[in-house]
């Protein structure tokens, strides 16, 4: 069998963190310029911040998790879903403002068209 030298083993034992750090890079230039744009609404772009608390949340609960379970984040489900309860929190926000931006262009059409 002819392994290449990007096997599965190989790819397994890189350290995924610098590629996270490196993640927040755009993460944050995103962030620098939809704060500057009207066309997301106040409540998105706060749902977009609030991942910033979901990614340290889980650096957290990371730590908490090896150093008191012995064990990776993935595996102490309680504390999982309390990391995952901040992305559902983010991700409400920013669903909730473009559902009232929708809301608001249905009212302004109906208005206009009556």
């Amino acid at each position: 069998m002819n392994i290449s030298i990007l096997s599965l083993e190989s790819i397994a034992r890189i350290d995924p963190s610098p590629f996270f750090i490196l993640s927040l890079i755009p993460y944050l230039v995103f962030l620098n310029y939809a704060g500057k744009t009207k066309a997301i609404p106040k409540e998105s772009f706060l749902g977009f911040k609030l991942t910033l608390l979901f990614v340290f949340m889980t650096i957290v609960f990371a730590v908490i998790a090896q150093i008191y379970f012995g064990d990776e984040l993935t595996n102490v489900d309680i504390l999982h879903g309390l990391a995952e309860s901040f992305l559902t929190i983010s991700d409400a926000f920013v669903v909730y403002g473009f559902v009232l931006t929708l809301q608001s262009i249905k009212t302004k059409k109906e208005v206009k068209n009556s």
